[in-house]
């Protein structure tokens, strides 16, 4: 049995996943400051992926970094680089795909935040970072963490936006779940099960590391009380 799909599928969860990580603590602390309506129009804007189907994530993309588009194009002309149909591809798709779930569960996180704890910090002298790293960050990093774990879940089990921009090509950029449906589609239903148990084994862990992560939280908060 190739393992390469699993290593792959990892290699660009993880990737994706760090990524999105600062990108979404980011955009959740910045846009959290905006006046309400420029709030409303970003979050729309930045949650979009996570109600479009993959396929025309995948497809959007593709519009941009294919090797006929804007950004593709001149990738290729420039340095001979194709954005295209590379195992690294994916990682595109994939941050698009999952950003919003990290985004929207580190705002949940900073909108709970009591805001008289920066402001006790103004008034000793703190600095912002200082209490963005050291006061607002601890406060809220179950959220931080139970966001990251979903949308490293996420990125691994993505397919759609994948298979579009990355394709499927065995020991390149077959992933587990490009991998399944080209198994299926063989008719090779005993090898393409094994690869759904080994999904839905990584996702069992997973979500039970999100909903101790949840638990954890409520204590935190029930003695902070």
């Amino acid at each position: 049995m190739d393992l390469y799909p699993l290593y792959n599928s990892i290699r660009i969860a993880a990737i994706s996943t760090v990524i999105i990580f600062f990108l979404g603590i980011l955009a959740a602390y910045y846009i959290a400051k905006t006046p309400r309506l420029v709030k409303g129009v970003l979050d729309v804007i930045l949650t979009l992926p996570l109600v479009l189907p993959p396929t025309v994530v995948g497809y959007l993309l593709l519009r941009v970094l294919g090797p006929r588009h804007v950004v593709g194009a001149w990738f290729l002309e420039h340095f001979n680089v194709r954005l295209t149909m590379t195992w690294w591809s994916a990682i595109f798709a994939t941050t698009v795909v999952i950003f919003p779930l990290m985004y929207r569960t580190v705002r949940g996180a900073f909108e709970a935040f009591d805001e008289n704890l920066a402001y006790a910090g103004k008034t000793l002298g703190l600095s912002n970072s200082y209490i963005f790293w050291n006061i607002r960050m601890p406060y809220c990093r179950q959220g931080v963490l139970a966001g990251t774990v979903l949308a490293f879940a996420r990125a691994l089990g993505e397919y759609g936006a994948t298979s579009m921009i990355a394709g499927y090509t065995p020991g390149h950029t077959a992933t587990i779940s490009t991998t399944v449906y080209q198994l299926w589609r063989t008719n090779d239903d005993a090898l393409a099960f094994k690869w759904v148990l080994i999904n839905m084994a990584i996702s069992f862990v997973v979500l039970l590391a999100v909903n101790l992560l949840e638990k954890n939280q409520k204590k935190s908060k029930a003695k902070a009380r």
